[in-house]
């Protein structure tokens, strides 16, 4: 399978998540929407849903994630997963582990052509993820829900959150996610907004402990391992090849059927909050990430693409001269850029310096 064509992110963002809705049965610790059970009278219609999709599309993004809350609590969620395929967009869906999670909503999604479905998973044992997921079940329903999209075919997305809570279990969930047949790990690492302000992140070291974790296991897992909030990560994965006297291994990503390890796909450059990624909120506010709360305005008052393209707060984002302190003077500041999102929940400023990364720039 051919690498995929590099995106402009000046112009389009590879990947675009959409919150369609913050409704949710879950009471998540860490979750950003602080989501509640009952849809906003405010989210987006399914007509603007379609209208903002075909923005979306016509920008070149290749990537649409329809994300929440819950978004199996929008009963027009096969219709949209349909309009975002009808526009040749590869489409990716995370539902939360509610009662709404059935084998039956899992064969709709397929059917209505989604690419990948995710699921979260943050502990090795049940008693642990459900305290963090905040409802009883939580994990039974997500081995469920992983053995029904493997009888439909669909691929298999897990997601797990890094805190200071699960970091010793970090060994028996990689053990745990190897198992579950997945095409590809995106391990967050805990940005301190909405009700993740009472959640302990890692220290800087803990950050190199659970990167050296990763990438070990990158060298035996049959699936991609993304990190997300993570960008140091990047910085991480240089060195220890240089260390090796492999650069090749560094940068470059298996590539198989839709992407690497089977999966819709991994931008064959650095995204970060603002650079290849958009977020647009389930009231159509336009933010470079949903962990980095700066709108850039709506769409329904402007049009999406010339919001990414030409707002202040997306430029800025995009410039890697523009950043501060350590990242602003480190030489893989092109490659990685740091959490912008984690320098304005902790610092105040979206170009500090992320305050999670302990490396010092070399002669700087």
């Amino acid at each position: 399978m051919k690498r995929p064509a590099a995106v402009n992110f000046d112009e389009t963002p590879f990947i675009v998540i959409w919150e369609t809705t913050q409704a949710c049965d879950l009471a998540c610790v860490h979750c950003r929407a602080k989501a509640q059970p009952n849809a906003s009278p405010d989210q987006l219609t399914t007509a603007e849903g379609f209208a903002l999709i075909d923005r979306i599309a016509a920008m070149g993004t290749p990537i649409l994630v329809l994300s929440g809350g819950d978004p199996l609590s929008r009963p027009d969620l096969p219709e949209l997963i349909r309009h975002g395929k009808a526009r040749g967009l590869r489409m990716a869906t995370i539902p939360a582990a509610t009662p709404r999670l059935t084998a039956e909503a899992v064969h709709t999604l397929k059917a209505a052509g989604l690419d990948q479905m995710a699921l979260s998973l943050d502990a090795s044992t049940a008693e642990a993820h459900d305290r963090f997921r905040g409802v009883p079940g939580a994990f039974e329903k997500t081995m469920a829900a992983a053995a029904w999209a493997h009888k439909v075919e669909l691929p298999l997305q897990i997601n797990t959150v890094m805190t200071a809570q699960n970091i010793d279990d970090i060994d028996r969930l990689v053990a745990l996610v190897g198992q579950l047949g997945i095409v590809f790990w995106e391990v967050f690492f805990l940005v301190p907004v909405g009700r993740g302000v009472c959640v302990t992140g890692l220290t800087a070291q803990q950050y190199e402990g659970v990167f050296a974790k990763l990438y070990a296991a990158e060298r035996s897992v049959p699936f991609i391992i993304k990190v997300t909030e993570g960008l140091h990560y990047r910085r991480f994965r240089v060195q220890q090849a240089m260390a090796q006297h492999d650069a090749s291994k560094s940068a470059e990503p298996r590539w198989g059927e839709h992407g690497p390890g089977g999966s819709i796909g991994v931008a064959p450059q650095t995204v970060n909050a603002g650079k290849g990624h958009l977020f647009i909120s389930h009231t159509g506010e336009v933010f470079p990430s949903g962990f980095l709360p700066l709108s850039a305005g709506t769409i329904r008052e402007t049009d999406l693409a010339r919001l990414y393209r030409t707002a202040p707060l997306f430029r800025a984002l995009r410039n890697p001269n523009a950043l501060k302190g350590r990242c602003g003077r480190c030489e893989f500041r092109s490659l990685c850029g740091g959490s912008r999102s984690r320098a304005y929940a902790m610092a105040g400023d979206y170009l500090a310096e992320d305050p999670c990364c302990g490396y010092q720039p070399v002669g700087r």
